[in-house]
C-alpha cells in the first residue's frame, strides 16, 4: 500500500504524520480522553476528518460522565489524566460495557502495558506514535466490534427459542429443530414481535410471492407442522384472528 505522507507539526512528544486517505472509518462515535489540549484537538480533528462523531474529555470524571450519557463505539484513553486516572476509567467502562478501549499513553514500560491489558484494554499505543498506524488500529477495532455485533444481531431469542438467521438454525431448550424454509420464515416472523397476532392474510402477504395464488389454509398446515416439530405450545392460536408466540414464552 502506497501512501502520500506529509509531516505535520509535533504536539509535545507526539509525532504525527498525515496520510492521504485510502481507507475508511465508517461513521462511529468515539470518546477521546486526553488532558493535553493540543493532542486532544489533533485526535479530534483527524477522527472527525475520517467521518467519526467525536466527544472529548480532559479528565476521568468528565470521561465517565460523557460515557454514561452516550453510547460510544470506541474509547481512546490516556492514562495520566486528572481526578481519575485512565486505569480507573477503563475499569469502570469495562464493568459496564464491552466498548473497545485503546490506551494512548507516554507510559511505555512493561508494567503499565501489562496492567492495561489486564484491565481488558483492547490495545495499548505508546507516544510518540504514527497517526496512519493509529487510525488503522482504530479501524480494525471498529470492524471487529461490528463483526461481533452482527453475529449477536443474527441471534433472535424468544423464551426457550433461539433462532440464528445466518445459519437458519433453530434451538428449542438447546435442542436443534430441523425446519423447512417456509416453516423457518413463519417462526422467525412470529418471534420477531412476540405477543403480536399475525393473521393468515398478513403472513401470506409477508412470506409468499404476490404472483402466487395461495389458499389461506396452507398457513394452518405449516403451523401444524411447526407445532409438531417444536413440541409444547409455543405457537398460540388467537381464535378468529390468527397466530402468535404463546405468552408464556415471551
Amino acid at each position: 500500500m502506497t501512501e502520500a505522507v506529509s509531516e505535520l507539526p509535533t504536539a509535545g512528544n507526539l509525532h504525527i504524520k498525515s496520510t492521504k486517505r485510502d481507507y475508511n472509518i465508517v461513521m462511529k462515535r468515539i470518546l477521546i480522553v486526553e488532558d493535553e489540549l493540543d493532542i486532544r484537538e489533533l485526535l479530534t480533528n483527524y477522527l472527525t476528518h475520517e467521518g467519526c462523531e467525536v466527544s472529548a474529555a480532559e479528565d476521568g470524571v468528565e470521561a465517565l460522565s460523557l460515557f454514561s450519557e452516550k453510547e460510544f463505539d470506541l474509547v481512546v484513553l490516556d492514562i495520566m489524566i486528572p481526578k481519575i486516572d485512565g486505569f480507573g476509567v477503563c475499569e469502570v467502562i469495562k464493568k459496564q460495557s464491552n466498548t473497545p478501549v485503546v490506551f494512548l499513553s507516554a507510559l511505555n514500560d512493561d508494567d503499565s502495558q501489562i496492567k492495561g491489558y489486564d484491565l481488558m484494554a483492547d490495545d495499548y499505543v505508546t507516544k510518540p506514535f504514527s497517526m496512519p498506524v493509529f487510525l488503522r488500529k482504530v479501524n480494525a477495532l471498529l470492524r471487529r466490534k461490528e463483526s461481533v455485533q452482527s453475529r449477536w444481531d443474527a441471534l433472535l431469542t424468544c423464551g426457550d427459542i433461539v433462532i440464528n438467521t445466518d445459519t437458519m438454525e433453530v434451538l428449542i431448550c438447546g435442542r436443534n429443530i430441523e425446519l423447512t424454509t417456509r416453516e423457518f420464515d413463519i417462526l422467525h416472523t412470529l418471534a420477531k414481535h412476540p405477543g403480536r397476532v399475525y393473521t393468515r392474510e398478513l403472513l401470506l402477504d409477508l412470506l409468499w410471492d404476490y404472483d402466487t395464488l395461495v389458499d389461506e389454509r396452507i398457513v394452518d398446515s405449516h403451523i401444524k407442522n411447526l407445532r409438531h416439530k417444536m413440541g409444547g405450545e409455543y405457537i398460540e392460536t388467537v381464535r378468529g384472528r390468527g397466530y402468535r408466540i404463546a405468552k408464556k414464552d415471551i
